[in-house]
């Protein structure tokens, strides 16, 4: 089965705890900068005796973890918002890291009252319906059926306010289904990215046998492909041989995404930039055409592969 949102986990926990009338706390990071172990959107459930998800893991979790048992505890339902600055010589709100990074740590309880909206967004996260999940200063968490354009929204301050969509944040798209397609499915549904796989031929058996993407599709000719532009959208270039992978290129450049690659040998691809160019598309365009895909560690089966363009993914996706 493909791969579930990372936060599944720790709403399951919370919606558990709650139906079994037992009080929980979300940690959640709802601002990072610099070196800072948790990044904005990291979270965790905490109960009495079970734990999901992490806020960035060593000293700084395991003190949070206890402050937020010891306020279950004490029945303080009050929400706290902290910043964490991991730097030995800050004057205050040193989190005990010293990776000169900040976050900053939310910690809302959650009591029956919160049930509805916790089982709504376990469920929305089951089944990738998308939506988002807000909390703020003067309200209570709450489910919200239309995404907003921000994956993370937070505003600081007395009024402050925290909004984060439901689901996975980048897309990655596979032009082509074969082996090592199959592989990098594999590999990727382990990263956070929700991923669809396109190929051209009927009777294709990697296609058929790839459990791991979220959408597996035949379309009628790479003529005719539209794969959406943003920020989050990765696509891989993959299909059988040079002629198709032109084909679905012309398709594919000029648009804006994230990460646009072509896999195959370093003559193969001179070749697809020579023609390309001659056609028209801009030297700007082809820059951005990462190939031959893949960081340099001599791979040759389809799972070394796949490891390669998947930390070619992780540096491009880390580098923004």
């Amino acid at each position: 089965m493909p791969a579930n949102p990372r936060d599944l986990p720790v709403w399951t926990l919370a919606t558990t705890a709650l139906r079994a009338g037992q009080p929980a706390a979300l940690l959640c990071v709802v601002r990072s900068e610099g070196s800072s172990p948790g990044r904005q959107g990291f979270k965790m459930v905490v109960t009495a005796d079970a734990v999901a998800g992490s806020i960035g893991g060593g000293i700084m979790e395991h003190k949070w973890v206890e402050l937020a048992r010891q306020r279950l505890r004490d029945g303080d339902y009050a929400p706290l918002l902290r910043p964490q600055i991991h730097r030995r010589e800050a004057p205050a709100n040193r989190s005990g890291m010293m990776c000169a990074g900040e976050q900053e740590v939310l910690l809302w309880p959650l009591t029956f009252r919160d049930l509805p909206a916790v089982a709504a967004i376990e469920t929305a996260l089951q089944t990738l319906d998308g939506g988002a999940w807000e909390v703020s200063e003067t309200d209570s968490l709450q489910l919200i059926k239309e995404a907003p354009a921000e994956f993370y929204a937070y505003q600081p301050g007395t009024a402050w306010h925290y909004r984060e969509q439901l689901g996975f944040r980048d897309q990655l798209t596979i032009v082509g289904g074969g082996h090592v397609s199959l592989a990098l499915s594999r590999l990727a549904s382990q990263l956070e990215f929700a991923i669809t796989v396109l190929d051209d031929r009927a009777d294709l058996p990697t296609l058929d046998a790839n459990s791991y993407a979220h959408r597996c599709q035949r379309v009628v000719s790479y003529d005719t492909l539209a794969v959406p532009s943003g920020p989050n959208q990765y696509v891989v270039v993959m299909t059988v041989g040079y002629r198709t992978d032109a084909v679905a290129l012309r398709q594919l450049l000029g648009q804006q995404y994230a990460y646009l690659g072509v896999m195959g040998s370093a003559t193969k691809v001179v070749e697809l930039r020579r023609v390309l160019a001659e056609e028209g598309f801009s030297a700007a365009d082809l820059a951005r055409l990462r190939g031959p895909i893949g960081v340099p560690i001599n791979s040759r089966t389809p799972e070394e592969i796949a490891v390669s363009v998947a930390a070619e993914l992780i540096a491009a996706r880390n580098a923004r």
